[in-house]
């Protein structure tokens, strides 16, 4: 996953401080294939939003899926579509995003995890 270079972080304040306060406790799964429309579309802007709140590159883990959606880890969590990305604490899936374009992945994630992770 390359960051898009482009990706405006100010624009994602909340976003991106949800990801930094978090950083050093979430381990990031992200199954994609670069053949995949989708993946191609949203992944570089998840990478950018990782790399914004400083998400240490050694908790983000890519695991390569092929047409036939087998690849690393597909049956362990379940990925039926891609872009699937799970974020974990202490091995534990607190947040997962599933192939939907509707929402930027970064975002439906970093509100989940405000979700769970609220005091």
């Amino acid at each position: 996953m390359v960051p898009t270079p482009t990706w405006d972080a100010r624009a994602h304040e909340e976003t991106v401080e949800t990801f930094e306060s978090l950083r050093d406790r979430i381990t990031v799964h992200v199954w994609g294939g670069d053949w995949c429309p989708d993946c191609r579309s949203q992944l570089p802007d998840f990478a950018a939003a990782l790399s914004a709140a400083e998400v240490p590159d050694d908790a983000v883990h890519q695991h390569p899926v092929d047409r036939q959606k087998e690849g690393e880890l597909v049956s362990a969590y379940d990925v039926e579509y891609i872009p699937t990305v799970v974020v974990e604490i202490d091995g534990e899936t607190v947040a997962r995003f599933v192939e939907s374009a509707d929402r930027p992945i970064a975002t439906t994630l970093a509100d989940q995890l405000a979700e769970r992770t609220e005091p």
